[in-house]
């Protein structure tokens, strides 16, 4: 690994190199120009197999139209009403087709005129903790139908 400094810039490289968590940009029309190493271990491609491509290749199909509804229109608008540090849970497909259940934050991206540019997005697998919930949710209901029953 390269020596990395305490500047601003050093830090930025430390963090997009070494973070668990996904960290993916997108141009103004959706195309992936940054996959790190979380990204990788989290959906399953590597950089060259995802830098390039459309964001489709992580989203399930039956949730694209309403993805890039939302896309365009914050391109255009240059807002989001996700972009205040809101944590989003959403689907997501890994490699293979397998779906995932991802959290996330996004910001925008701005070109040197202030316009809209692009996105980065930080996004954890967060998967187990779905399932977990899920599983709890369904034994409490068998649990309390057991009980309406006696």
């Amino acid at each position: 690994m390269a020596s990395l400094t305490n500047s601003p810039a050093g830090i930025a490289d430390a963090l997009l190199a070494s973070a668990s968590d996904a960290i993916v940009a997108t141009d103004r029309d959706g195309l992936i120009t940054f996959w790190n190493p979380g990204a990788e271990r989290i959906f399953g491609f590597s950089p060259a197999e995802a830098e390039g491509q459309s964001l489709d290749l992580i989203i399930p199909e039956n949730l694209r139209a309403r993805h890039w509804t939302g896309f365009r229109h914050t391109m255009e608008t240059g807002t989001s009403r996700y972009g205040h540090g809101d944590l989003l849970s959403v689907p997501a497909l890994a490699k293979g087709g397998r779906r995932i259940s991802v959290e996330f934050t996004i910001a925008l991206l701005r070109n040197e005129r202030g316009e809209t540019s692009g996105t980065v997005a930080v996004m954890r697998d967060v998967t187990a903790r779905f399932e977990e919930v899920r599983d709890l949710k369904r034994r409490l209901a068998e649990t309390a139908q057991t009980k309406a029953r006696s």
